[in-house]
C-alpha cells in the first residue's frame, strides 16, 4: 500500500499522532532487557560483556553427586586402620584389610607403604598405590571388577 493511502497521513500535524499524550509511543524502543545483544546492541555486549554468547563444555542435566562420591585414603594411613588383634596376627601372615567399612572407596599412593605386607581389599586403587603395596610384599583385591 502506498504511503498516501495509509491512515497515518490523516494523523500528521496532530501532536500525538494517536499514540497518546503521555506515553508518546516511546516505551522500550530498542527492546526489553538484553534484547538485541546479537543485533543492534552488539557493540555494547562485545565491549563490556565479552564471551556472553556461546556455549562452553557439556551440559549435565540433573547432576546428582551420588555417582561421584569417592572418599579416599592414602597408603601411609592404611596401617593405622588395623585393629590391635590384627596387628598381633601380623607376625604369622599378612592380614586381610577391607577398607570399605571404614568409609573409604579408593586407595591413593601418598606417603610410604605399610611397613609389613598387607592384603588390601578395596573398590579402587591408584597405580602408584598398587605399586607401593606390591613392593612392600602385599597384595590387592579390587572388590569391584572395572
Amino acid at each position: 500500500m502506498t504511503t498516501r493511502l495509509k491512515n497515518n497521513r490523516k494523523k500528521r500535524g496532530h501532536i500525538s499522532a494517536c499514540h497518546g499524550r503521555i506515553g508518546k509511543h516511546k516505551k522500550h524502543p530498542e527492546g526489553r532487557g538484553n534484547a538485541g545483544g546479537m543485533h543492534h546492541h552488539r557493540i555494547l555486549f562485545d565491549k563490556y560483556h565479552p564471551r556472553y554468547f556461546g556455549k562452553v563444555g557439556m551440559c549435565y542435566f540433573h547432576k546428582t553427586m551420588n555417582k561421584f562420591h569417592c572418599p579416599i585414603v592414602n597408603v601411609d594411613h592404611l596401617f593405622s586402620l588395623l585393629s590391635d588383634s590384627m596387628k598381633v596376627a601380623l607376625e604369622r601372615k599378612g592380614p586381610l584389610l577391607d577398607v570399605t567399612p571404614f568409609g573409604y572407596f579408593k586407595v591413593l599412593g601418598k606417603g610410604n607403604a605399610p611397613p609389613t605386607p598387607l592384603v588390601i581389599k578395596e573398590n579402587f586403587f591408584s597405580k602408584i598405590a598398587e605399586k607401593k603395596i606390591k613392593e612392600a610384599g602385599g597384595q590387592i583385591f579390587p572388590s569391584i571388577n572395572v
